[in-house]
């Protein structure tokens, strides 16, 4: 069976609910921040899904010099603290450094591990270590099967609460495109995994400075995703894309998130009927 505890009161895999895992690209602000979680959690609320908080405190990995990347790691991780203790939801982030990993495990739930970084040694041992689950992003330039030694060398650090995320994979130049089989193909790995609806369809660097997006098609991607069988969505939201300071052609307006997650839920249930 494939499930494991991602915090006391939630679980992941087989037989579980759907986990929801959304927010903003990066922790603009607190005031943002409080906004997208507060409607986020309202929207899994009310139809019974468990959620995570999701914010970057850095994007290092921003394509230009001048983009915002962030608070940084102190404020960022006093943001997340804030909205973990005001809405008493869990939280997710992502790490870029081997050092960063004990600071920010003393407050988040779970360490995202960004697609671009996912085979460094250094850094995985790092997340293992700090013994909280881990959610790795397949790399846009690895096959499904390829995230096998990522998850053994998570393993080898003494940490078997590994998910897989599918985030798309290169498509030529300034593209990506998503190839569902991925979704199966890791799961046989014995670890849940996860769909990255929004940076699912992002065009990497598509506008110069900073890379595009096709926000429509989230939510036809999330339903497909469903249907093939998941055990949690990733979504990036914002109350206003347009003016997102990182990611907002591929951020899903949060007013759409309810009916979103609604649907997203009929499907996965009724998959789940059918195994």
């Amino acid at each position: 069976m494939i499930k494991f505890k991602l915090t006391e009161t939630i679980s992941i895999g087989d037989g579980q609910p759907l986990v929801i895992f959304a927010g903003s690209c990066v922790a603009e602000s607190l005031d943002i921040c409080r906004t997208i979680a507060e409607k986020a959690k309202s929207a899994c609320d009310k139809l019974g899904l468990p959620y995570f908080f999701k914010a970057s405190f850095d994007k290092a990995n921003r394509t230009s010099a001048t983009a915002f990347r962030g608070p940084g790691l102190e404020k960022g991780l006093e943001i997340l603290a804030t909205i973990k203790r005001e809405f008493n939801c869990p939280i997710i982030t992502d790490v870029h450094e081997p050092e960063q990993c004990a600071p920010v495990a003393e407050v988040v739930d779970i360490l995202q591990i960004p697609a671009f970084l996912c085979r460094q040694t250094d850094l995985l041992l790092a997340a293992a270590k700090t013994g909280k689950p881990i959610n790795v992003k397949k790399g846009q330039f690895l096959a499904p099967e390829d995230m096998k030694p990522v998850v053994g060398k998570l393993e080898s650090g003494g940490n078997d609460r590994v998910m897989l995320t599918e985030r798309g994979a290169t498509f030529g130049y300034h593209n990506l495109v998503v190839d569902m089989r991925s979704l199966a193909i890791m799961r046989s790995l014995g670890k849940p995994v996860v769909f990255d609806a929004t940076h699912a369809v992002q065009l990497p660097g598509g506008q110069g400075t900073s890379s595009g997006g096709n926000r429509e098609f989230v939510p036809p991607l999330a339903r497909a995703a469903a249907a093939v069988g998941i055990d949690g969505l990733f979504l990036e939201t914002h109350p206003t894309p347009e003016k997102a300071l990182s990611d907002g052609a591929n951020s899903l307006p949060t007013e759409q998130l309810f009916n979103l997650l609604k649907n997203i839920k009929d499907i996965h249930e009724l998959v789940g009927k059918m195994q």
